[in-house]
């Protein structure tokens, strides 16, 4: 995320209005603007591959699922930040047109420039909401998935899964493996890998 240095603070309805007229998308985190820089190949498949799984798990049930062009509302007064999937149960969601604001699964494609970010300043925005049941880190370098799981008291747990392992999403009842939300990705160690062992010219 780059910030945009030449804005005074907005507020809400003038950050809506000044988003509609760039080109790049820009989230809103307490009243200053970043621009959602363009990511990685890697990380543009990665949250492919999981919102069209999400998209296809959920159609005909009484859910809908988003794609990273879709904000997340904090409040009615933000922040509003861009995750790369989520889901909403709340009918107050299904006629939403500029941001959502109940999902219970939000998912993220980490990147070495966000991961930081990611898992501190966002995972403490996404808490908020009191329907958020799950929060799903996913790596760009490595086939790892982090699922963050919120229990009837609360309370916060965390489930990490590899190679060859399934994922369980108990917000949206869906088992999968790993290797789908992986299906043509090229992480960063098999690059190092094929450049290691390929032959030279």
């Amino acid at each position: 995320m780059t910030a945009a240095p030449e804005l005074r603070p907005l507020t809400p309805q003038e950050y809506f209005e000044w988003e509609a007229q760039q080109e790049l998308r820009y989230e809103y985190l307490d009243g200053k603007v970043f621009a959602m820089t363009g990511g990685s190949l890697t990380h543009g498949r990665i949250g492919l591959n999981v919102a069209s799984l999400l998209r296809s798990h959920v159609r005909g049930k009484d859910c809908t699922a988003f794609n990273s062009d879709c904000k997340v509302g904090i409040s009615e007064t933000g922040s509003f930040p861009y995750p790369d999937a989520s889901v909403s149960y709340d009918e107050r969601d299904f006629a939403a047109t500029e941001f959502i604001r109940f999902p219970c699964l939000i998912v993220e494609a980490l990147s070495p420039t966000t991961e930081a970010h990611d898992r501190g300043e966002k995972f403490a925005l996404y808490r908020r909401p009191s329907t958020l049941q799950e929060y799903v880190l996913i790596g760009s370098e490595r086939k790892t998935v982090e699922v963050f799981r919120r229990d009837q008291n609360r309370k916060w747990s965390f489930i990490p899964c590899g190679e060859g392992d399934n994922i369980e999403l108990t917000s949206v009842n869906l088992n999968v493996s790993i290797d789908v939300i992986y299906e043509d990705v090229t992480l960063a160690q098999q690059q190092i890998e094929k450049s290691e062992w390929s032959e030279p010219e």
